[in-house]
């Protein structure tokens, strides 16, 4: 009876009377503890950064969700065609496919006209989903592929924040480019444009580039060579990236910040993604061609000059002798590149800046000497309303990240200033580049929110640590200081930096609730598809474009010629499959004015031009009934300005009255008859469209018109949509001569 007693106690006797024994297991169980902490920062590091990357793709469907899966805007359309064309003929016949239903009758070289960048990556990625067996259609593959590549950027934003600054900063700059309104404009679902993969490859390239700059590392390099060779394939934007980092690199050699770190990383960078660059047909040897790219070179060698003159320095002993060797060798390394330069330039071998290069530069020049650039809406100056629509409070954020990136100046947070202050200052010239310009206020800001926040919360540590030093003591001096540092100075402390922390919260929660509902009501809208609400708040869909492309596919014969402004011109061929006279590429300025001028002009005259185009089919866009203001009668004196830059014929004030634009009876003569309105405003006078308005009311300029007898001599009318809001005409043939 007592043995097995005695057994089982036996265990336990041990333990009880040794309790020294147990000490290696305590110190093992903290060590393991300790080692679990780490492995729960990186838990909860990894799982915010799944949850933003989720985040960054869902936020983007609400186009998908609202309307359904379809293609946006003008642009993508043809990437759509022409990724079509590559997953269904291969690589081969893409980059040597002749394109004979654009620009007719000149036609146009697809592969040495385009960056293949995103068709490639659209057909890569359709055929790895063919090969695991996803049965999925090309067109759902471009419908995402802007969101997969949104949520792409937001980890590269984390190790890019993380490498200028902190793992906080990178998690807090995931979080907010991920539903930056300034970057969803160009990658909501159906945005199919360059840009939708062009800013995770500018981020990328950004980012190896510093990371090779901080590290030295060869491999760092050369990856940034082949972030930006993605670059150049993508995106013509890549002018920023060749130019941005030689100025980078620049400041650094003034400011003595030259190291071998930034030999390796620049020179790597720069030669590895030249040749590379070099190998996309449209952009050829413009990086020693073109004035644009000058600057990297001059950099590049400059450089060398840097390298070589250290070489002597540590060679030579005497530092009177390396001064005059300095002088010596900088006049001279100085003289002989203007020298080049300027030998190059007058001999034509180096071409001079484009004329979109000189609008980001002057605001005021493409408005001058470039009507067609000046013409598209997204090429305008940019308003504060835009910014603040784009950016909400990561405006007053961003001064604040540069001061924090000041107060801790490196090579990583010079890179990153220059980025914001540049990025910044394009984006004001150009509401187009607010799309370059989003990661850089993204990282500053969260550079600003990530210090702020752990300034505060460390503030709050500190002083508790204060206090429980103090009191622990037992002089009663330490006890006195500790209670009045407890009641003064811990107090208003503590509860100011928790009303900051609140404000900061509040802010970031507003933020959020701004970019939600930028997304939903402005940003996931398809213009081919438009939306509006009726007078009982119902919603209200116009489907007119695609219905008028489906009539000119089924009801025009196949070899049609079709005449709009180019605006239109890729729709009509993707989805019309007709062939059209000019489009969005806009590569011809002549061409372009040619319409123009036969818009502008009377009827017969109008006529004449089309006859000589071989034009079947003249479609225009009208939003007089609808009140649809990006219509052509509001694009109208762009056609004359871009016609008359070629054709002097055409004159601007022929169609102002008093230097106003007028489509009522006040109109001028010559507007009130040219082909443009006699097409848009063709039997709109018999047309009632609003109650307790005439007839010929026209509701997107809230005008009566001043033409309501309109009469066609040489066209007549052959579609309009239920809408009216895109009118289809068709050419007659001409009379018998006899």
């Amino acid at each position: 009876m007592n043995g097995p007693k005695a057994q089982e106690s036996n265990p336990s006797k041990p333990a009880s009377k040794n309790p020294d024994l147990l000490l290696p297991t305590s110190n093992f169980s903290l060590k393991t503890l300790k080692l679990k902490t780490k492995q729960q920062e990186l838990l909860i590091r990894v799982s915010i950064l799944c949850l933003v990357y989720v985040l960054a793709f869902i936020t983007r469907l609400f186009s998908v969700l609202r309307y359904e899966s379809m293609i946006h805007e003008f642009d993508p359309y043809f990437n759509y065609r022409t990724t079509l064309f590559l997953t269904e003929k291969g690589f081969y016949e893409f980059w040597n496919w002749f394109d004979s239903e654009s620009w007719y009758p000149l036609g146009r070289i697809i592969g040495g006209t385009l960056y293949p960048g995103l068709m490639v990556t659209a057909a890569l990625i359709y055929w790895t989903l063919r090969f695991l067996r996803f049965m999925v259609h090309i067109r759902e593959v471009c419908v995402l592929t802007a969101p997969f590549f949104a949520s792409n950027t937001t980890l590269v934003a984390y190790f890019f924040g993380k490498e200028i600054w902190d793992s906080g900063a990178g998690l807090v700059a995931a979080a907010l480019i991920a539903i930056c309104p300034g970057y969803i404009s160009r990658s909501v679902a159906g945005s199919y444009d360059n840009e939708g993969v062009a800013i995770f490859a500018l981020l990328l390239t950004f980012y190896l580039f510093v990371r090779a700059v901080n590290t030295g590392s060869l491999a760092w390099a050369l990856a940034s060579a082949f972030g930006y060779f993605y670059m150049v394939s993508a995106w013509g934007g890549y002018v920023f990236i060749i130019n941005l980092i030689p100025l980078y690199v620049l400041v650094l050699l003034i400011t003595g910040r030259y190291s071998m770190r930034l030999y390796v990383a620049y020179n790597c960078m720069y030669v590895l993604g030249m040749l590379l660059a070099m190998q996309i047909r449209f952009v050829g040897f413009q990086h020693v061609q073109s004035g644009e790219h000058m600057a990297a070179m001059g950099v590049f060698f400059l450089i060398q000059v840097f390298y070589f003159l250290n070489w002597v320095k540590h060679l030579l002993s005497d530092a009177k002798l390396f001064e005059i060797f300095l002088r010596i060798t900088v006049t001279g390394a100085v003289g002989l590149g203007a020298i080049a330069l300027g030998v190059g330039s007058a001999s034509g071998y180096i071409s001079p800046w484009t004329g979109r290069f000189y609008s980001l530069l002057d605001p005021t020049y493409a408005k001058d000497h470039i009507p067609i650039i000046a013409s598209v809406s997204e090429h305008q100056p940019t308003a504060w309303s835009s910014f603040m629509f784009d950016f909400h409070f990561l405006l007053f954020l961003f001064p604040a990240g540069l001061y924090f990136c000041f107060k801790r100046l490196s090579d990583a947070t010079i890179f990153i200033v220059m980025y914001g202050l540049t990025s910044m200052y394009f984006a004001g010239v150009m509401v187009r580049l607010i799309l370059v310009a989003t990661p850089a206020v993204c990282l500053i800001s969260a550079i600003a929110t990530s210090a702020t926040i752990k300034n505060l919360t460390s503030l709050l540590k500190s002083k508790s640590k204060v206090t429980l030093s103090g009191s622990s003591r037992g002089s009663a001096s330490s006890k006195a200081s500790s209670k009045a540092l407890l009641d003064y100075s811990l107090p208003f402390q503590k509860n100011a930096a928790i009303a900051l922390l609140v404000g900061a919260f509040y802010l970031l929660s507003r933020y959020v609730t701004h970019c939600t509902w930028v997304t939903s009501e402005a940003y996931s809208s398809p213009s081919i598809v438009l939306a509006a609400r009726g007078a009982h708040g119902n919603r209200v869909i116009f489907d007119d474009y695609r219905e008028a492309y489906f009539w000119l596919r089924q009801n025009t014969p196949p070899d049609s010629k079709v005449m709009s402004w180019w605006d239109y011109g890729y729709q009509i061929t993707a989805m019309g499959n007709r062939t059209v006279i000019v489009d969005n590429n806009t590569w011809n300025n002549t061409h372009i004015a040619t319409v123009g001028r036969a818009m502008a002009s009377y009827e017969d005259e109008a006529y004449e031009i089309m006859q000589s185009l071989d034009v079947d089919y003249v479609l225009v866009v009208f939003g007089g009934v609808t009140g649809y203001s990006s219509d052509d009668i509001n694009k109208f004196l762009w056609m004359v300005r871009i016609g008359g830059g070629v054709f002097p014929v055409i004159k601007e004030p022929d169609y102002l009255v008093n230097g106003e634009y007028r489509v009522d009876k006040g109109a001028s003569p010559k507007l009130l008859n040219c082909l443009m309105y006699k097409l848009c405003y063709y039997r709109f006078g018999e047309l009632r469209t609003e109650y307790g308005k005439p007839p010929g009311y026209d509701r997107a300029r809230s005008v009566e018109i001043g033409n309501k007898d309109i009469k066609l001599e040489y066209l007549e009318e052959a579609f309009t949509t239920s809408n009216w809001i895109v009118r289809i005409y068709k050419v007659k043939p001409p009379n018998n001569r006899w």
